[in-house]
């Protein structure tokens, strides 16, 4: 990291404002290039910016921070300017001239990262505080960044720091005056510890939900009124509704935000048995998000005699729609609905809405939230269920444990592969 790197912190287009971002050790240099001299450190300064021929880009707010007192850890600053797009390439033009690289995604963070001023744990936390769209998203996110998981992941690995002491003063000083049961000592640390990972295993599911959407699958007969269902509840006409049979032939999603947590709703194609190569692969796809889901509702014609709800299993919502057109199917078990009452969509939306914040919410956010994050949990206990197998093989036991660190370890980023990291910040946006 011995370049200095730049670029716009704020979305492209017309604003009032946008920021431009410098970091790396040649960030002081570029700053009098085109502003005269640092301003103190912390302190906005109102600076005119001039480019190598002596140009006016822009009168703009500077702020100078020093490292390692900074976001990277770097010497770094930011230069606050108005927002036209004529302005913001007069300024990342003349900062390439001076020989500043132009940053690639999460760059900034990932300086922070490597100078030790973040965990792994905490970028992702800065990610996901990025694409919050939710008041659900926006306190886990927050809470990712402060810390949460890492402090979790420091406890876990003192625990195993304590138990492998055991083990390894068990195998290496046999004939010292060591406790005769210390090895066994470890059983209990190991035990707890896994019941500990079992449970943020357990909960990463929920963590993950809130981060990309608890999502609900529209299911049911072509023409049961999936479509029509979708559009209501996103308010807005997002797929096409027609009376023709197998209109809908892919997966159309709708987010939207119910109890504070972002929903995905899925419309899917009619369920059917059909010679149409491209509606059998639309089938088969509503088939797959709807084993996917975390909520599934079935919708069933009223007036078609035919119609069941035979492939709907406990938990699932069962509509009986276009009821308001006729007697309907006097048996067909469900809940008779109609999109053109308010009261019927009124309570959905609330079954849903209740539905969605008792298997999202809980006494405080989710440590994991990521595939990642529970992969690595799993790695762990897997690892400490080996090592209490051991009991005639201490050797293997202590290595078992330490496999289980080294996994724990990778959640922070202590240890990880180069590929690991480029790709996690490769989901970031330039300028973070």
């Amino acid at each position: 990291m011995t370049d200095t790197i730049y670029a716009a912190a704020t979305a492209a287009g017309r604003a009032a404002v946008a920021v431009v971002r410098l970091s790396g050790p040649g960030t002081g240099a570029a700053v009098r290039a085109l502003a005269g001299r640092l301003p103190r450190p912390r302190f906005a300064r109102l600076r005119t910016l001039r480019d190598a021929s002596g140009g006016m880009i822009d009168r703009a707010l500077l702020l100078w921070f020093p490292g390692p007192g900074s976001y990277t850890g770097e010497d770094a600053a930011e230069f606050h300017v108005h927002g036209g797009a004529a302005v913001i390439e007069a300024l990342l033009t003349a900062l390439d001239g001076q020989g500043l690289r132009l940053a690639g995604p999460g760059e900034f963070t990932r300086r922070a990262f490597e100078n030790g001023k973040l965990d792994l744990a905490q970028a992702e936390g800065v990610a996901d505080l990025i694409e919050a769209e939710t008041a659900a998203q926006r306190v886990q996110a927050l809470q990712q960044l402060g810390g949460r998981l890492s402090d979790v992941q420091a406890r876990w690995t003192e625990a195993l720091t304590q138990a492998l002491a055991m083990l390894e003063a068990a195998v290496d000083f046999p004939d010292e005056e060591v406790p005769a049961d210390v090895a066994s000592r470890a059983r209990p640390v190991i035990e707890a510890l896994i019941a500990e990972l079992d449970l943020a295993v357990a909960d990463a599911g929920r963590g993950q939900r809130v981060r990309e959407g608890f999502r609900i699958a529209l299911l049911g007969a072509p023409n049961a009124g999936k479509s029509t269902l979708l559009n209501t509840l996103a308010g807005r006409d997002a797929a096409i509704v027609t009376a023709t049979p197998g209109t809908t032939r892919d997966i159309i999603e709708a987010p939207m935000v119910l109890g504070g947590y972002k929903v995905i709703v899925a419309d899917t194609a009619g369920l059917r048995d059909t010679d149409d190569l491209i509606e059998a692969e639309g089938v088969r796809r509503a088939r797959a998000w709807g084993d996917e889901a975390d909520l599934r509702i079935w919708l069933a014609d009223g007036m078609d005699p035919e119609a069941s709800f035979d492939q709907a299993t406990p938990g699932d919502i069962c509509l009986i729609t276009k009821r308001d057109l006729g007697e309907g199917v006097a048996d067909l078990r469900g809940e008779p609905f109609t999109v053109r009452s308010p009261n019927d969509v009124a309570w959905l939306e609330r079954v849903l809405t209740a539905t969605v914040v008792e298997a999202l919410s809980g006494s405080e956010p989710a440590a994991a939230t990521r595939l990642r994050h529970r992969d690595l949990l799993t790695e762990a206990a897997d690892r400490l269920r080996q090592a209490l197998t051991q009991d005639e093989n201490l050797e293997l036991a202590a290595e078992d444990v330490r496999l289980a660190a080294r996994a724990l370890d990778r959640i922070t980023g202590r240890i990880d592969p180069e590929q690991v990291l480029g790709r996690i910040f490769s989901t970031f946006c330039i300028g973070k």
